[in-house]
């Protein structure tokens, strides 16, 4: 899996946990949310801006957004 996949599924993941919308992440984020949704998908390599504000909206550090799941 690369980079843009697992931190699309990282963002998926925590943004599930905390019961919000594709809408209200890219709000808080400060991103349009066909970004986000792009994101999720893997479909885009974000800028390390864009990892700090969804870390930020997440309300976690940008580093766990990169942590490849354990096998």
């Amino acid at each position: 899996m690369d980079l843009p996949q697992i931190l699309g599924r990282n963002v998926r993941a925590a943004r599930l946990r905390r019961g919000q919308s594709q809408e209200q992440l890219a709000f808080e984020a400060q991103m349009k949310r066909s970004y986000v949704s792009d994101l999720e998908r893997g479909a885009r390599n974000p800028s390390l801006k864009a990892i700090e504000r969804l870390a930020l909206a997440l309300e976690m550090p940008a580093a766990d957004l990169l942590k490849s799941p354990q096998a």
